[in-house]
């Protein structure tokens, strides 16, 4: 398997220029192109070939990288040249949904193309640094052959033949990055109301929350068993948040993330689960009430 020569980079937001970059400081040879042009001169500047069209980016590489805003932009880029892709590779790290990849790993197929979706676990200023990892599924020859090239912005870590299989990891994954995140920032807005910085506060909340990923663990065996009445795990009836929203009320500050928490604990509780482990609540996700759902609308 020969490793790619040239590649594109198909879009020049933020992240497909930290794509791009890394893989000059890394001396491959680049072609960009974007949508709104003069996006590439800084890129040009450093050695990059800036390519008038998606067509010519297309042919002047063996294996092309698209980074855009959505699974729609990908396909209005991508369908003019698909003739043009044929017996390339083709790598989205477009952040989409998992049958939104499939969807196009059934048309590159049908196109002749090897197709391989991508998750980027990281934020440009991570690329090719610490922690940068990119979650990749679809075409497994097609990954190996490339993967000397998508070391360079990190980790690679291959999931499977699925094509959609990145993209649930990559919003798994995130949904648990916000759903903290918001956690955070409920306290936040908490230890405010007593003049307490909300930097101040993260230094304090970063390590108890990082302790506290080391159950994590735990959580997975016990919703795996499917035994949720197992010893020394938290009950849902010492986990009731009550005294969380009666202060963040008496505080006069909003309850939304916790409150999302004690929905799903009720939940559980009003089904005779009380003294069961606190993991239970992913059976009120996994399996939800028509009051229990949410519409994106």
């Amino acid at each position: 398997m020969n490793t790619p020569v040239t590649v594109s980079i198909l879009g020049l937001g933020e992240m497909g220029r930290a794509l791009a970059s890394a893989l000059l400081r890394a001396d491959r040879s680049v072609v960009v192109w974007n949508r709104t042009p003069g996006k590439g001169i800084e890129l040009a500047q450093a050695g990059a070939v800036e390519a008038a069209t998606a067509a010519d980016a297309v042919d002047a590489a063996d294996l092309i990288i698209v980074c855009l805003l959505d699974h729609t932009s990908v396909r209005d880029t991508l369908d003019p040249v698909a003739d043009r892709l044929r017996s390339r590779t083709l790598i989205n790290l477009t952040t989409n949904s998992p049958e939104e990849a499939r969807e196009l790993g059934r048309w590159a197929v049908a196109a002749g193309i090897a197709y391989v979706d991508g998750g980027i676990m990281a934020v440009p200023s991570m690329i090719a640094g610490p922690g940068s990892e990119i979650l990749y599924s679809g075409d497994e020859k097609a990954f190996r052959r490339c993967k000397e090239v998508l070391d360079t912005w990190g980790t690679s870590t291959y999931l499977g033949r699925d094509a959609g299989l990145a993209s649930l990891y990559d919003l798994a994954l995130l949904a648990g990055m916000y759903v903290m995140f918001a956690g955070y920032m409920q306290g936040a807005a908490l230890v405010r109301t007593a003049g307490i910085s909300a930097t101040d506060f993260a230094g304090r909340a970063a390590p108890w929350i990082s302790a506290m990923t080391h159950g994590l663990a735990d959580f997975g065996r016990v919703i795996d068993g499917g035994d949720y009445t197992v010893a020394g795990q938290q009950s849902l009836d010492f986990s009731d948040l009550s005294t969380m929203l009666d202060a963040a009320a008496h505080a006069g500050i909003g309850v939304q993330p916790i409150a999302m928490v004690q929905r799903l604990i009720a939940a559980e509780r009003d089904s005779g689960h009380g003294t069961d482990s606190f993991a239970r609540i992913v059976e009120s996700i996994a399996h939800p009430t028509p009051e229990g759902t949410f519409s994106c609308l």
